[in-house]
């Protein structure tokens, strides 16, 4: 055996023993629930600043396009399932917390992960039962009959070991179980793709707005993310896994008073994300990230492969890795489309495609069509629809890195 024989064998040995091997990867997303932007940067919280240290901290916003066709209640349930669709309320049809209809064709993460790894495992540790029963649609047949292989929940309904309180410490107690059950089962069984629900400091919020209360509970929060940030880094030592960690909210609240919230102020809009990943990519630096966003970042860390048509649907731009192009626009002139965007990756070409149906919604496929195909750093393109004459119509940008949509309404063509 040759030298240079003898090395090519000793790198397969190494491959085989799994020397080279990537660290297996995992994500746990939390949602804690009602806390301004403006509260998390002025508080002392230690175990966040601690996360942020090793990561990032960025600004986002719930809400949608201010008076666009996708504008969003800033309201709980409507922002959960925005951040595990990845859509706006126009299309997973959650517009406030009871949760009657959604539409389950806007899949959410879990479903998309367990398609593509059945034999991974799933959790959520939540303060409220609905957040699986009816976002995620656990073992619903409408829901694609995804099923998660952990969940710790429905605790609100037991009022014999959480009596309800006027004070509300009762929620308190609630996620307390919550975090302890997140960081026990993560130390034991490091479920894949996991999701932790807290909703105490929304209620204290409601209850007392701005104030030292609020204040309080965000710090309990802070000392609750410790926990679970202290699990991670267990299983990173012991397991040499890879672990993402992103937490954020799914509100503001109200400048006057901070017990509101669901309206389009600028504070009810602005929320936050802290993980510890870095760097962030030049979409989430140079622009205002979403909570869209969050969905296709969980994607791109854990190699989910997207179906076309789905993919189609996602309003959200990944945090992380190459992104193309980002801030489209489009507008309807005189039988043209005029369509701008922000070049990030300058390399290709950005494919076109319009239709002008929606039979996505209704669980059917819409045929597009491909109209231009320009270079990224063109950042516009004019496109003739006369041959596609329409109130409405649905806008691909697929670039190489990533895909942007738009529509276009009969009320946007007054």
């Amino acid at each position: 055996m040759n030298k240079w024989t003898k090395s090519l064998a000793i790198v397969f040995l190494a491959f085989q023993s799994g020397v080279y091997a990537q660290n297996v990867r995992k994500t746990v997303f939390v949602i804690a629930d009602g806390i301004p932007a403006d509260v998390i940067e002025r508080l002392e919280l230690p175990n966040i600043k601690r996360i942020i240290n090793d990561g990032t901290y960025t600004r986002m916003h719930v809400g949608g396009d201010k008076n666009s066709y996708n504008e969003t209640p800033t309201i709980s349930a409507v922002g959960y399932n925005s951040l595990l669709t990845g859509t706006w309320v126009n299309k997973h049809n959650v517009p406030d917390n009871d949760i009657t209809a959604p539409n389950y064709n806007y899949q959410n993460i879990f479903r998309l992960f367990k398609a593509q790894y059945p034999g991974k495992k799933t959790a959520i540790f939540s303060s409220w039962q609905d957040n699986r029963t009816k976002l995620i649609g656990h073992e619903l047949p409408a829901a694609g009959n995804v099923k998660m292989d952990y969940f710790f929940d429905g605790y609100e309904l037991d009022t014999i070991h959480y009596q309800h309180d006027r004070a509300h410490q009762f929620m308190h107690r609630i996620d307390e179980k919550v975090v302890d059950e997140a960081t026990a089962t993560i130390r034991k069984n490091a479920p894949d793709l996991s999701w932790v629900y807290l909703e105490y400091t929304d209620d204290m919020g409601h209850m007392h707005g701005d104030s030292p209360e609020f204040e309080a509970a965000v710090k309990m929060l802070d000392v609750q993310m410790g926990k679970l940030y202290d699990a991670i880094q267990y299983r990173k030592k012991q397991f040499k896994e890879d672990w993402l960690l992103v937490i954020t909210t799914d509100h503001g609240r109200d400048e006057k008073t901070g017990k509101g919230h669901g309206g389009q102020s600028l504070r009810q809009r602005t929320t936050w994300m802290v993980t510890n990943y870095k760097p962030l990519n030049a979409y989430a630096t140079r622009y205002r990230p979403a909570i869209v966003d969050i969905m296709p970042t969980i994607n791109r860390y854990m190699n989910i492969k997207v179906p076309q048509d789905v993919q189609r649907e996602i309003d959200g731009t990944p945090l992380i890795g190459k992104v193309s192009i980002s801030q489209a626009l489009v507008n309807s002139v005189q039988g043209h489309l005029d369509i701008t965007w922000k070049a990030l990756e300058p390399a290709g070409k950005v494919k076109i495609w319009l239709t002008t149906t929606n039979d996505f919604k209704a669980g059917k496929a819409d045929q597009y069509h491909l109209v231009g195909e320009v270079p990224v750093t063109s950042q516009h393109a004019w496109i003739d629809v006369k041959d596609y004459p329409s109130d409405y119509y649905k806008i691909v940008l697929e670039a190489p890195e990533n895909t942007l949509n738009q529509w276009i309404t009969k009320e946007a063509k007054k």
